[in-house]
């Protein structure tokens, strides 16, 4: 009996030994598992920033391509190649970028131009 007055139980906590090849009786068993992680979150197209430099900041047609392409990935994304709509969304997103920068360049230059003609 234990301290409490309860009888005392024993359990064996493994019956065999550990020797021998794997998955066999009294062996240990080896268990392997694979995991996949899926991403589950669709691809961007940036459809929304590629209409805004499209509009407002086309320096070098940059804005016109960048749609281009973000229509193309909607069309893939749509088909169901999540692959081909990730590349072309990239493609958007680096276009929409320089557009951006060159657009933000080219006004910040105009400024420049203007405050200076002015205070001659």
């Amino acid at each position: 009996m234990n301290p409490r007055g309860h009888p005392a139980e024993t359990f064996p906590l493994q019956v065999g030994n550990n020797e021998g090849p794997p998955g066999q009786p009294g062996g240990s068993a080896v268990v392997q598992y694979t995991t996949v992680n899926i991403n589950t979150e669709p691809p961007q197209d940036h459809i929304i920033w590629s209409l805004c430099c499209f509009v407002h900041f086309n320096p070098c047609c940059l804005g016109l391509a960048a749609l281009i392409y973000s229509i193309k990935s909607r069309d893939r994304k749509v088909a169901g190649d999540l692959d081909g709509a990730r590349n072309y969304g990239s493609t958007a997103r680096c276009l929409n970028i320089w557009s951006t920068v060159l657009a933000c360049i080219i006004g910040l230059v105009f400024i420049i131009i203007l405050y200076n003609s002015s205070s001659d």
